[in-house]
């Protein structure tokens, strides 16, 4: 064997970045650098095409060791060694009976703890036979509103084995009184339970724009069950800070960092109020942060977010063992589809790898038909094994932030945490979270971020796989769990009828545990620990992200349903196969995004044979699709021939130039490229066609 080293950099001489740059601008051939090369984000700043050790100081290393100050790349020396990070998985089937047969499942099969979300009305602090729940009852949660309908959902549980989280949005005390008391009634002892009991008034007040109590009473429950907690429940934690209800309303990231981060100051100004100090306060706290598909703003997302809490306490006096920030990273709600589904797979591993290598605590990864109803055993097995296969065939977790030292991930990281930390301080300059979403400041900026996000979707600048981008209109149905909830909401009725006791006497969180005991329920205890004052607030609405893309496929379903077909647009295709199959192709998938289907011409050589193709097709519309140069030959008398033919509207495939004022006198309404506004496109033909929603 050889001892020479093999050095194969030695053999190509060195490169600088102007050199590289020089090269760059000749393969563009005079386009622009900073319109071809440069991604704007929505978060307004720039990501170049190449990072080096220029753009990223390494003397000092700034993001400094996992474990240590500022944070920014782990909460713990070790990482998730070596047992891997917390599988965390979300049940919401509003029967308690097959929630707790999915717990279970889960349980046995890879995941190592759950988070149980009440129903709606659970989260507004309702039980489920109250009058004004009549709408919301079993609604995107389980219907859980006394201590034997908790004790239901999670039979076989070992609570002092396996963390239970509780989404209970605006009933978090009294949800949290009906755990120990599930705890007393199982014997369970309080120094061994493993529970997060994740109040969080400020983001249901966000998210619902409502609260059963004002905000300063909310505020003061919060204050109180953290002191409980933390002298009473030494594996408990009492608040949660949830990002979800700024991202899903259409948050950028920096929005949504630094409405997190005003929430968690929000909630220790009230801890400390209570008599807690700042560290045991921050002890009390755990973050949840939804993760889109773009797994490398994922992973600087988690760590900007520690660094910037870390700054926040070592402000605030905090000793550095107190400032790790506690994190959980979720699959965000606006990136799942309804259309083509099964793409959701593949954006829900997305985010389990950037929250993996983004340090995230625990994970929980949604099933992939999340968007369409109650989640199938089928669907939620895949969530469960997506994070499986990553921690243990892929071995995410045997490294500690494997994206450190990367150039890219830190200047990211860091642009992230500057541009969230300002937005931070704007919203302390409105006095903070709470004045700014009751002065509806915070919510209008989150609007406006989202009408942007908007406009890029609905150019395809932001494109959406099986959505706005390669469509599928023969997809298969797929099925969801079939719940009957009038008969949920009936066998609710009927328990609670038999079972329930007064919350008469309940005036703190240790007598709402010993009436719960006795069959007090949620919405009683709410009532009960409320001061009578609802509190209001421009409401957060949620977006997906494909909303008006699957709302034109939502008419289009239904003009097929009433009429046995879908709208149709006739591809006026022009020569060759080879001439007009890339812009054809373009055409279809614009047009089919929009449930209006295409259909292929066979290659016209006249204008005449173009014409009588269109009108044995049955559509009333076409798209002229062909080559520059067959443009030039035949176009303006192809659209002519089309609309004497009777076509209502006529478009042509790919940007016109110069001869834009020739086809349109011609008859060519409109033209479709890349960048124009699919989405204005779509819903001007469906205006054209007479295709409603409401069919």
């Amino acid at each position: 064997m050889t001892e020479d080293t093999l050095s194969l950099a030695a053999d190509f001489p060195a490169l600088s970045h102007d050199e590289w740059t020089v090269l760059v601008d000749k393969a563009l051939k005079g386009a622009s650098f900073e319109k071809k090369m440069v991604t704007k984000t929505h978060e307004g700043f720039s990501i170049q095409p190449l990072y080096t050790r220029q753009d990223w100081p390494t003397d000092g290393d700034p993001s400094g060791f996992p474990g240590g100050a500022p944070f920014t790349r782990g909460a713990t020396a070790n990482g998730p060694l070596p047992s891997g990070w917390d599988i965390r998985q979300e049940h919401a089937h509003p029967d308690p009976t097959a929630a707790n047969k999915q717990i279970l499942t889960d349980l046995e099969k890879g995941a190592n703890s759950i988070t149980l979300r009440l129903d709606m009305a659970g989260r507004v602090g309702l039980d489920g036979d109250s009058e004004a729940a009549a709408e919301i009852a079993g609604w995107d949660g389980v219907m859980v509103s006394s201590v034997e309908d908790l004790d239901t959902a999670l039979s076989g549980v070992v609570l002092d084995g396996a963390v239970v989280s509780l989404d209970a949005g605006a009933g978090f005390e009294a949800a949290a009184a009906l755990m120990v008391a599930l705890w007393k009634k199982r014997g369970v002892d309080p120094s061994k339970a493993m529970v997060a009991f994740d109040a969080d008034p400020l983001g249901t007040l966000a998210t619902i724009g409502a609260l059963p109590m004002s905000t300063a009473r909310a505020l003061e429950r919060l204050g109180a069950l953290a002191v409980l907690t933390g002298a009473t429940y030494p594996k408990a934690t009492a608040v949660k800070v949830d990002g979800a209800p700024y991202h899903d309303a259409g948050a950028n990231e920096s929005q949504t960092l630094a409405a997190a981060l005003a929430t968690g100051v929000a909630y220790l100004r009230t801890m400390e109020a209570a008599g807690m100090d700042l560290g045991s306060a921050a002890r009390q706290i755990v973050f949840s942060l939804p993760l889109d598909s773009d797994f490398f703003m994922g992973i600087a997302k988690l760590r900007a977010a520690r660094q910037l809490w870390g700054r926040i306490l070592e402000a605030c006096g905090v000793d550095e063992a107190d400032r790790a920030m506690r994190l959980r990273a979720t699959t965000a709600r606006r990136i799942l589809t309804r259309r083509d589904p099964w793409v959701n797979m593949l954006r829900t591993t997305v985010t389990c790898f950037a929250g993996a290598v983004g340090g995230a605590d625990s994970v929980s990864v949604a099933p992939f038909d999340a968007a369409l109803g109650v989640s199938t055993d089928f669907a939620r097995r895949i969530a469960r094994n997506v994070q499986i296969v990553l921690m243990e065939e892929s071995n995410l977790g045997r490294v500690i932030d494997p994206a450190g030292g990367s150039w890219y991930v830190e200047t990211l990281t860091d642009r992230l945490a500057r541009e969230a930390w300002s937005e931070f301080q704007r919203i302390e300059e409105e006095d903070g979270i709470v004045a700014a979403l009751e002065s509806g400041s915070l919510a209008a900026r989150i609007a406006e971020t989202w009408e942007s996000r908007r406009a890029a979707i609905g150019k395809r600048k932001d494109p959406l796989t099986g959505v706005s981008e390669f469509p599928n209109l023969g997809e298969a149905l797929v099925e969801t769990l079939p719940v009957d909830r009038d008969a949920l909401v009936k066998a609710a009725t009927g328990r609670l009828a038999t079972s329930r006791a007064s919350a008469k006497g309940v005036v703190d969180f240790a007598t709402a545990v010993d009436a719960a005991g006795r069959g007090a329920t949620l919405g009683g205890l709410t009532t009960a620990l409320s001061d009578g004052v609802a509190a209001q607030v421009t409401v957060l609405a949620a977006h997906d992200l494909a909303e008006d893309f699957e709302a034109l496929r939502d008419a289009s379903d239904l003009w097929k349903e009433k009429r046995g077909q879908r709208p149709s647009i006739f591809l006026a295709n022009l020569g060759p196969v080879a001439q007009y199959t890339a812009r054809a192709t373009f055409a279809k998938n614009l047009f089919e995004a929009g449930g209006v289907e295409g259909l292929p011409g066979a290659g016209a050589i006249s204008a005449e044979d173009c014409a009588a193709a269109f009108k044995d097709s049955g559509a009333t519309v076409a798209v002229i699709c062909s080559s520059d140069g067959l443009y030039a030959e035949m176009a303006e008398s192809v659209a002519q021939a089309l609309k004497a033919a009777g076509a209502t509207k006529l478009y042509q495939a790919g940007a016109p130039g110069e001869a834009k004022n020739a086809l349109t006198a011609a008859g060519v309404d409109a033209f479709i490229h890349v960048g124009c506004d699919v989405l204005g496109t779509l819903t001007d033909l469906h205006a054209h066609l007479g295709l409603t929603v409401e069919g």
